[in-house]
């Protein structure tokens, strides 16, 4: 005996995958939102430029520097955030990690100048500062994977130690560093590009690269999602964490090394005013605060977006106090696209 078929099958599935095509849309415009938030403020300010003052915004090669410029601290510990955030935690200490690192890099460079000469006395102090720095992402690593203690709170702690340590080491005050090859390097330009915007880059591009084509990255991808599903899987958790900030100490250091650099001296509050700005440029940038997503050149774009807002207020002349209204708008708009992105994924995922 032949049975027809439903006469309702021939209407389901196309329906069905116009929507997912059209989810399909959202979702690559969601993942680009950073992208299109910095493209909109370009354009925004080209105009105002050339309506107010006659004169390009962004075809000024000096603007363009100077907004690489602004970005380099901020990326610098956006990125090692962005590894940190993609795993489900946060680190809220990186900021005085990068002071305590400026001012070790300061002190150390002008101890072995004399007897290393410049160069190398660079090479061995900035060697050291990372050292250092590595050191309270040991202490946050042991904290959330051994000691079970939640990231926000423990990266808190250490916040404040990181602070006291710097204070101590600088003396309350900035340490002057006299070295010509290290003022060099922090304002010299090669080919027209500054130092520390080329050392960024590179360093930028090998982040990339661990958490998009090793097993590093992608365990943090996992552990992010789903923390049991990964240890079930045999991803060794507890070592994962104390690794990832390590590289976040790392990712810290590096910038104390380079602000150093840029202002020849060491400053323990370096940091401080950045701490935010980092956490916003991953959040901008197209992280989850959940946790499973996220990449580095969505951050790139989130640091570039507050570096442009920022240049930007000030070359349009208007009050400085309005960057923070207008990152603050920008990073309300990222989460609420994210939550839009989670919930459309999970109504794909429940069909």
């Amino acid at each position: 005996m032949n049975e027809a078929p439903p006469a309702s099958s021939g209407h389901v599935s196309p329906p069905a995958d116009h929507a997912d095509k059209s989810r399909t849309l959202v979702q690559r415009i969601a993942d680009l939102r950073a992208w299109l938030f910095l493209a909109a403020l370009v354009v925004g300010f080209e105009i105002w430029s050339r309506t107010a003052f006659g004169g390009t915004f962004i075809f000024n090669p000096f603007n363009i520097t100077s907004i690489a410029i602004f970005a380099v601290a901020p990326l610098l510990l956006a990125t090692g955030q962005t590894f940190v955030i993609i795993s489900g935690g946060i680190d809220l200490s990186m900021g005085f990690i990068m002071g305590l690192a400026a001012v070790v890099a300061a002190h150390v460079i002008n101890w072995a100048a004399p007897t290393m000469g410049e160069p190398m006395a660079v090479l061995f102090g900035t060697l050291v500062a990372v050292a250092i720095a590595m050191i309270p992402g040991f202490v946050n690593g042991l904290l959330v994977s051994r000691l079970r203690v939640p990231p926000f709170i423990g990266t808190l702690g250490m916040f404040g130690v990181a602070r006291g340590v710097a204070f101590l080491l600088a003396g309350g005050t900035t340490v002057p560093v006299k070295n010509g090859f290290f003022a060099a390097l922090g304002n010299g330009r090669f080919l027209g590009i500054p130092w520390i915007v080329i050392i960024t880059a590179l360093f930028v591009l090998v982040m990339h690269y661990i958490l998009s084509q090793t097993r590093f990255g992608q365990h943090n991808y996992a552990i992010g999602a789903n923390e049991q599903a990964a240890r079930r899987a045999g991803i060794d958790i507890k070592r994962h964490l104390l690794r990832l900030y390590i590289l976040s100490g790392i990712c810290a250091g590096l910038a104390g090394v380079l602000y150093a650099a840029r202002f020849t001296a060491g400053a323990a509050q370096a940091g401080e005013p950045l701490l935010l700005d980092s956490v916003a440029a991953v959040v901008i940038g197209g992280a989850s605060l959940f946790g499973g997503s996220g990449t580095i050149f969505g951050t790139v774009a989130g640091a570039l977006v507050i570096a442009v807002i920022q240049y930007g207020l000030v070359f349009i002349n208007v009050e400085p106090f309005w960057q923070f209204i207008s990152v603050g708008v920008v990073i309300i708009i990222s989460v609420l696209i994210d939550q839009a992105q989670r919930r459309i994924s999970g109504g794909r995922q429940s069909e």
